[in-house]
């Protein structure tokens, strides 16, 4: 199967953190998979960008696009372009046509916002996408609700969710000794038995920091200890709640970190935290950090919210609480507190859930499958790796 694939949520060139976020995950993860794919011969317009300068490359770029993609598509014999998100996947309703002629389909992988961004007209935009498009692959039942509210049809829906790098990501194999090596790394001494809890992302009010620090993190004793990596628009305010309560050295923000950093957090880590909040037309489409830290072995806490729902199975790789409610997390990071053993047991099987389910060779053989399909016509169906 000969694949274009079009993405603008790449990082620069040996600069992973010039970029970051889940869509950039997603974007640069399946790719790398779909060109190891056997089935699949790959060809890709992508957009190499630091975050910052994405919205002044974006209109260059995406110009180029309406005369590289039906070139491409003529002169590769493609049989499937497929979009990273719905913002590329924009273009459909100009190249559609053309591209068709030439016997090829159009698909997208709708993540979240990309779908429910609050402006008229982009609203105006998306069930006109969805119109162009013959396949699209949400990453998530809540996702694929937010497509469907807005006119797709669900005979061209499949649920396909992210995955992980199973040769990036790996529990330890002695923990005591990386959370020696995490405690190294971020300059702290404490005492053996605190509880780290570790939070990744960008600052966004979504993604409920501000509102765990503030209402979740007094009621936990001094020997909890809060990791929150990234920096994004809401640091001020989570700054301002670890100064109004108090809790300077108990939440320690490390800002953007390197992978190899990142890493080390996962596997020093006691229990990953995913504090989501509710905010209207900025919806969690997934989380694929709870995926990262799960393989390295560290167990979820999270809300029970958007996409944030699919990616917890509980048992298995951690525990869905009600979104903030903080009695709820409160009492179950103080059961993980008081039972260490069960803890490295959720640990264990954290890794083994997330390596069974979630690698990326897995999901893109899924996607292979899927675009393999005549028509793709039929009822809505949810791909689960492994199945």
């Amino acid at each position: 199967m000969r694949i274009l694939y079009v993405s603008h949520s790449f990082p620069l060139p040996g600069q992973p953190l010039s970029n970051v976020g889940g869509m950039q995950r997603v974007a640069t993860g399946l790719h790398d998979a779909l060109a190891a794919h056997p089935g699949v011969a790959l060809h890709s317009r992508v957009l190499e960008t630091s975050w910052k300068a994405t919205p002044y490359r974006m209109p260059g770029y995406m110009a180029g696009l309406l005369r590289d993609i039906p070139r491409t598509v003529a002169k590769e014999g493609i049989d499937v372009v497929l979009f990273s998100s719905m913002v590329t996947a924009s273009l459909a309703t100009v190249v559609g046509g053309r591209v068709r002629r030439h016997g090829a389909r159009l698909a997208a992988i709708p993540v979240g916002r990309d779908v429910t961004l609050p402006t008229t007209g982009y609203q105006w935009l998306v069930p006109r996408v969805f119109n162009a498009l013959d396949l699209v692959f949400p990453i998530s039942r809540a996702t694929g609700q937010e497509c469907t509210r807005r006119g797709l049809p669900e005979g061209k829906m499949h649920i396909v969710p992210c995955g992980v790098d199973t040769a990036l990501f790996a529990p330890p194999h002695d923990r005591a000794a990386a959370r020696r090596e995490l405690l190294h790394a971020i300059g702290a001494a404490v005492p053996d038995d605190t509880l780290i809890l570790v939070s990744v992302g960008r600052h966004q009010e979504r993604k409920g920091f501000q509102w765990f620090t503030d209402a979740v993190m007094p009621r936990l004793p001094a020997d909890v200890l809060y990791l929150v990596t990234g920096e994004g628009p809401t640091t001020p305010q989570i700054r301002a709640a670890i100064e109004r309560r108090g809790l300077d050295g108990r939440v320690r923000l490390l800002g953007q970190v390197s992978e190899e950093v990142l890493r080390t957090l996962y596997r020093g880590g006691d229990l990953f935290v995913m504090p989501n909040i509710h905010v209207p037309g900025d919806i969690e489409g997934f989380g694929v950090v709870m995926l990262e830290a799960g393989l390295c072995g560290m167990p979820v806490l999270a809300a029970d919210l958007e996409g944030i729902s699919d990616v917890v199975s509980a048992g298995d790789n951690g525990e869905l609480v009600p979104s903030e409610d903080a009695d709820a997390f409160a009492s179950a990071i103080l059961r993980r507190r008081g039972d260490r053993p069960a803890l490295a047991a959720a640990s264990a099987s954290a890794a083994r859930y997330t390596a069974a389910h979630y690698s990326w060779a897995a999901i893109a053989d899924r996607y292979v499958q899927l675009l393999q399909r005549p028509g793709a016509e039929g009822r809505l169906r949810t791909a689960v790796a492994g199945e």
